[in-house]
């Protein structure tokens, strides 16, 4: 069957839109294909800083005939109606249409025959409307045509376009199609500088062995492992070991088209300074990976360079030049260090009264006061120093107003150690200034250190009340402030350090204190900062935000629960209970239901409680009343009746002080023993009788077992 192949060949493209790019090629042509009626076996796209590359196989040669009817008006419609349907199928005449008869009359029916295509027509009439519409987050106009009406954008300016159709056995045509002046073609080229001759190309092998004679590797993936191989192999050759990082290594990636790793190095003299600091100026600025001695894990004064050329000298002049960029930067980097270093972390604190942190919740200062009041109120319910807790949560924001964090943004916290330690701060406090930022990501650290998790939490709940309590809360994508980021961050603390924690009166009391914000301006606020500070939160105005923002927390759990594998109905059932702000034991329901409906005594509890309740939720849904309450002992007929109601009390003391215990699984364990009362129940005891007292009290003694079941989880959520 015939494959397609296309290369888009261009400027440099951008590491960081690479990867969308050759997904999105790849999804608009396959998603057109398949809309034309052409299935394909397979596809794959490739791309490179100069090419963006799809190859498709298993296409059939030609569209499938199409033979179809449409049903239309009744004979003897109106004319306007049978006019429509005439057009609509693209007859001539009415007359063309044949009549059919079915139970209602005689209709007109139209039978359009449609011979398919030739594959490479279609994908002719494909190729350049996808191209003339791609979507780059930034494109660019050029040449003489730039300002015509229809001129192409694209990501850099397009050379050429390579596109050839053809069975493997046979030589391949080249798509008929012309974009902006561009016309398709079988020749691309390959290395900038080692290879810029055009090569003449058939189908993917052939174009990706040409490519790699001509110094180009096409997929990024094994670019991806040539630089990490080699990287680690010159690492290894020196007694040292690469840093690894994912994203750089992607980025780089994406930057050459014939990796060629070298090895630079730099003064030791600069190690003296934060290695973070170093990590970040060497790869922030030059886009090469540094190195570490395994005997010490500490920065060796290496570093890994990745070229795009096999120089003649082997690379020595493309390693000075690097070596000097990056002794300048290291020298501005320890020109910041050493600057911010000599102003205590504190003295810059009363800056922050003149920074606002956002116009409804106040100044950096004021943020800075709540984290602090919240950590001390934290601190003891979490093992750690409140005093400690309180000074750290002081400090955690300070460097923010460093050289060094102005530099590198992504250094908060980080220096802040650094500078505390070096003033002489306690290291747990030290410590907690660096981790109250984590944890970022799910693969980030989680700290466990207590004055490091009183601080945290303290950052991350009030920035989730305040911006609750000022209406700022995400909206379907758009989550500008990374409010769920810091609910996840929340949940890991709370969850990896198995804090037992009441979130609503902690909630409650900080949402009071968001909206005593009103009478806390202080006098050193400017007159617009105090004209915007007027639209603040106001004290009462926090109830519906707590319930609000336990929702959007229970919501970011059930999703960690999910992936980590819970039943989903399981956490929903847990979740419908009321009063759920203890995470940590919303989680051991979770897990001690689904263990215990594994077993045999849980499939009893659930078929004993779905038999028991089946029969109230229809008789309430018909008498549009609850059947709640105890039932009356004196109305018990039945020595069935009265069997049930001693067990279910039974059941429910026994559940109560397994609860109390935190024993959820013993305290199911009783409860599955009601299946064989309920059974005997409605083997004996009829429910909907004459009598409506009677009716009444027996249908509370089944709601008996819903109440009692519900000490655990909401079981009619639960499928099954």
């Amino acid at each position: 069957m015939p494959d397609l192949l296309l290369e888009l060949f261009s400027e440099e493209i951008p590491a960081r839109m690479q990867a969308r790019a050759a997904d999105d090629l790849r999804r608009l042509v396959t998603g057109r294909l398949v809309d034309a009626g052409l299935l394909y076996e397979g596809a794959k796209a490739f791309v490179t800083p100069r090419r963006l590359a799809l190859s498709v196989h298993g296409l059939p040669a030609r569209q499938a005939d199409v033979h179809e009817e449409k049903k239309g008006p009744r004979v003897g419609a109106p004319e306007a109606a049978i006019a429509g349907f005439v057009k609509a199928a693209g007859l001539k005449s009415i007359g063309e249409a044949r009549v059919q008869a079915d139970k209602k009359g005689d209709f007109y029916v139209a039978v359009i025959e449609k011979p398919g295509r030739p594959a490479i027509e279609v994908i002719g009439e494909i190729l350049p409307d996808v191209i003339g519409n791609f979507s780059w987050p930034k494109s660019m106009r050029w040449g003489t045509r730039s300002k015509e009406p229809g001129a192409l954008n694209w990501v850099r300016p397009l050379h050429s376009i390579l596109a050839t159709f053809g069975p493997e056995t046979e030589e391949p045509d080249i798509v008929p199609f012309k974009i902006d002046g561009i016309a398709a073609g079988n020749v691309t080229r390959g290395h900038r500088f080692m290879a810029p001759d055009r090569i003449a190309v058939r189908r993917l092998a052939d174009y990706m062995q040409k490519l790699d004679r001509a110094k180009v590797v096409l997929d990024p993936e094994r670019r991806r492992d040539i630089i990490l191989a080699e990287a680690k192999n010159l690492a290894f050759a020196q007694g040292l070991e690469l840093i690894e990082d994912d994203g750089l290594l992607a980025e780089v990636a994406g930057l050459v088209e014939w990796p060629v790793v070298l090895t630079g190095s730099f003064d030791p003299g600069f190690l003296h300074i934060p290695p973070e600091m170093i990590r970040a100026t060497i790869r922030n600025n030059q886009k090469c990976f540094v190195l570490r001695d395994p005997a010490h894990a500490k920065l060796a004064d290496k570093f890994i360079l990745v070229a795009n050329i096999e120089a003649e000298d082997g690379g020595k002049a493309i390693l000075a030049g690097n070596e000097h960029v990056i002794r300048a930067r290291l020298a501005d980097a320890k020109f910041f260090y050493e600057t911010d270093a000599k102003t205590p972390l504190e003295a810059r604190l009363e800056k922050f009264k003149d920074i606002v942190f956002h116009e409804k919740l106040g100044t950096q200062w004021e943020r800075i006061e709540r984290i602090e009041r919240l950590a001390a109120e934290l601190a003891p319910l979490v093992g750690a120093d409140v005093e400690k807790a309180r000074r750290a949560a002081r400090l955690c924001k300070a460097d923010l107003l460093t050289e060094a964090v102005g530099e590198f943004p992504e250094l908060q916290g980080v220096m802040g150690k650094y500078y505390a330690e070096e003033q002489g701060e306690d290291e747990a406090v030290a410590h907690a200034i660096e981790d109250h930022y984590k944890p970022q990501g799910p693969d980030d650290f989680v700290p466990s250190e207590p004055v490091s998790v009183a601080v945290a939490l303290a950052d991350k709940i009030d920035t989730l009340a305040g911006f609750w309590a000022v209406g700022e809360k995400p909206t379907g994508s758009k989550d500008p402030f990374a409010l769920r980021r810091a609910a996840l961050g929340a949940i890991r603390v709370i969850l990896d350090n198995e804090l037992r924690l009441r979130l609503i009166p902690l909630l409650v009391d900080h949402f009071g204190v968001i909206a005593g914000l009103d009478l806390a301006i202080h006098a050193t606020a400017t007159h617009t900062q105090t004209r915007k500070m007027d639209h603040r939160v106001k004290p009462g105005d926090d109830s519906r935000g707590v319930d609000d923002l336990l929702v959007f927390l229970a919501d970011r759990l059930k999703v960690q629960l999910r992936e980590q594998g819970a039943r989903h109905d399981l956490v929903d059932a847990v979740f419908a209970l009321e009063g759920q702000d203890d995470l940590v034991l919303i989680v051991r329901r979770v897990e001690a239901l689904g263990k215990f409906l594994d077993t045999e005594d849980g499939k009893n509890l659930l078929a004993g409680y779905k038999r028991a309740t089946s029969i109230i939720r229809i008789e309430e849904k018909r008498d549009d009343r609850a059947y709640k309450g105890a039932p009356d002992p004196k109305l018990y007929e039945l020595t069935e009746e009265e069997t049930l109601a001693r067990e279910i009390q039974l059941a429910k003391e026994i559940a109560a002080r397994a609860i109390e215990m935190e024993d959820f699984e013993a305290a199911m364990r009783p409860m599955a023993r009601l299946r064989h009362s309920v059974d005997a129940f409605f083997d004996k005891v009829t429910v909907n009788v004459e009598d409506r007292g009677l009716r009444e009290n027996r249908l509370r003694l089944l709601n008996e077992i819903r109440a009692a079941t519900r000490a655990v989880a909401d079981f009619s959520r639960i499928e099954g």
